[in-house]
């Protein structure tokens, strides 16, 4: 797939079963299915919102044949394969591409801290492994280390380097990011999806998307690609009940729950992460009805 990566993608959650044992692939697959029914331009597994820390190196395998096998070219699909050794990013890279993978999205080394030096050595020696593009994941809150934009703009000279998600809240990132690399990354947002398309971001990593992938898209679309204020702000503030449910320490809690709402079963976080506490389930229950998710939702999973 040579199309240049545009529009919103959804980092996916990972389905497990009911007792938490094993990925729930067949959960997964209907998950892939529903994305694409719902008019999403990417998908990405393996991303903090797939638990990938809390998934087996047999698992991530089988994840990534999975999800390929079920877009089968439908869409593209960017696998996370960030981990803290070099050598573990090149091998998760290079099977990520033999399973037919579109791109990769990594994240620093989230444990050493590195310099300016490590992160260039470090993309460098994954770029010069595989023949896709990497998605450079900059999310300074989980990863330890603050990729700024002049440490893209150089990390932009790698050539297969093109993309970023951008996951800080500072939405001139994007302005700054644009301005010292040109065309040779393109932006996309990890969190401020609305305030960021009209800085010239051209694509968005969403987590709201697995719940509300088409209303996701749509906005987005409407801001980046459309250029409508009066089309894309509505659907931004329709979208914003759900942030908060899928956003801090409820990001995969949150989501499990929305689709166990909207009646499709993708079992609970595995630990240290728990499921969203009861208390707050009808809170959710009353944001999803009001923006017409669980119906929906509903009729695709049957």
């Amino acid at each position: 797939m040579a199309r240049p990566f545009r529009g919103t993608y959804t980092v996916l959650i990972t389905p497990f079963t009911a007792d938490g044992a094993a990925v729930d692939l067949k959960a997964l697959e209907r998950l892939v299915e529903f994305q694409i029914a719902e008019g999403i331009d990417g998908l990405i597994p393996l991303g903090s919102t797939g638990e990938f820390l809390s998934v087996s190196r047999e698992e991530r395998t089988a994840i990534t044949e999975t999800v390929v096998r079920t877009a089968a070219g439908r869409v593209p699909v960017l696998m996370g394969t960030g981990a803290e050794d070099t050598r573990e990013v090149v091998a998760l890279s290079r099977e990520a591409e033999a399973l037919g993978a579109d791109g990769v999205m990594i994240i620093p080394p989230f444990y050493a801290v590195p310099t300016e030096d490590e992160l260039f050595h470090h993309y460098k020696t994954v770029a010069d492994a595989i023949g896709i593009p990497i998605m450079v994941y900059n999310n300074p809150a989980t990863a330890n280390v603050d990729l700024l934009p002049t440490t893209l703009a150089r990390l932009s000279t790698i050539p297969n380097c093109l993309y970023v998600k951008e996951s800080t809240l500072e939405a001139t990132r994007v302005r700054d990011i644009i301005a010292l690399c040109g065309d040779r990354m393109e932006v996309f947002a990890g969190v401020l999806g609305y305030e960021s398309a009209w800085l010239g971001a051209i694509g968005w990593v969403a987590v709201c998307s697995n719940l509300v992938p088409r209303l996701s898209r749509d906005m987005f679309a409407a801001a980046a690609f459309e250029a409508e204020r009066a089309k894309a702000l509505p659907l931004y503030r329709k979208l914003a009940p759900l942030l908060p449910w899928v956003g801090g320490p409820r990001y995969v809690s949150g989501t499990k729950a929305g689709f166990r709402l909207m009646g499709m079963e993708m079992g609970d976080p595995r630990p240290p992460r728990l499921p969203l506490p009861e208390r707050d389930v009808p809170a959710l229950a009353s944001v999803l009805q009001a923006m017409g998710a669980m119906p929906a939702a509903r009729a695709a999973a049957e």
